[in-house]
C-alpha cells in the first residue's frame, strides 16, 4: 500500500448503568469495574479502579438528597480508564480538585479519606456539570501486562 497507513484503533468500550441511592450501589459498582476491566488485555488496575469507583459511589449515595438512582459510567480506552458518577446534586464535590489547606484526616474517623484516596490514587480526577445535576470522575492509566498480577 502506498501512502500513510491508516492503524486501527479500537473505539472505547463503555458501561452505563443505573444504580440505587443506597448503600447496595457500592458492592453492585465494584463488580461492574472489575468485570468491565477484566474483559481488555492491556487495562488499568482492578483493585485501585474498584476502590476509587467505591469512593466515589458511596461519596453520592451519602451526600446528595433523594431517593432518585445515580449513574455509573465506565469507559475503557487504550490507554486506561475513566469512571464517572452521576448524581442529582449540581454541587462540586468537597475538596476532590483542591484539598483544603493543612487538613489531614482525622485518623480516629472513618470517613474524610475518599477524596484524598482519589486525589492521590488517580491519574487524574474532577467533575463536571451536567443537564440533572454534576458528574465526579477519575482516570486510571493502563498497565502493562508484564506488572499485572496473574
Amino acid at each position: 500500500m502506498n501512502g500513510p497507513h491508516v492503524h486501527d484503533t479500537p473505539a472505547p468500550a463503555s458501561w452505563r448503568i443505573a444504580l440505587p441511592h443506597t448503600a447496595a450501589a457500592v458492592p453492585v459498582a465494584r463488580a461492574l469495574v472489575r468485570t468491565a476491566l477484566a474483559e481488555l488485555e492491556h487495562t488499568a488496575d482492578s483493585d485501585t479502579a474498584e476502590l476509587l469507583t467505591a469512593e466515589l459511589v458511596a461519596n453520592a449515595v451519602e451526600h446528595t438528597a433523594g431517593d432518585g438512582p445515580i449513574e455509573l459510567v465506565v469507559e475503557l480506552m487504550p490507554t486506561g480508564c475513566q469512571v464517572e458518577v452521576h448524581d442529582p446534586d449540581p454541587a462540586p464535590p468537597g475538596d476532590l480538585t483542591v484539598p483544603a489547606p493543612a487538613e489531614e484526616p482525622d485518623p480516629w474517623q472513618e470517613h474524610g479519606r475518599g477524596l484524598l484516596l482519589i486525589r492521590t490514587l488517580s491519574s487524574s480526577c474532577g467533575h463536571r456539570p451536567t443537564a440533572s445535576g454534576k458528574a465526579v470522575w477519575f482516570r486510571l492509566p493502563a498497565v502493562p501486562a508484564q506488572r499485572r498480577p496473574s
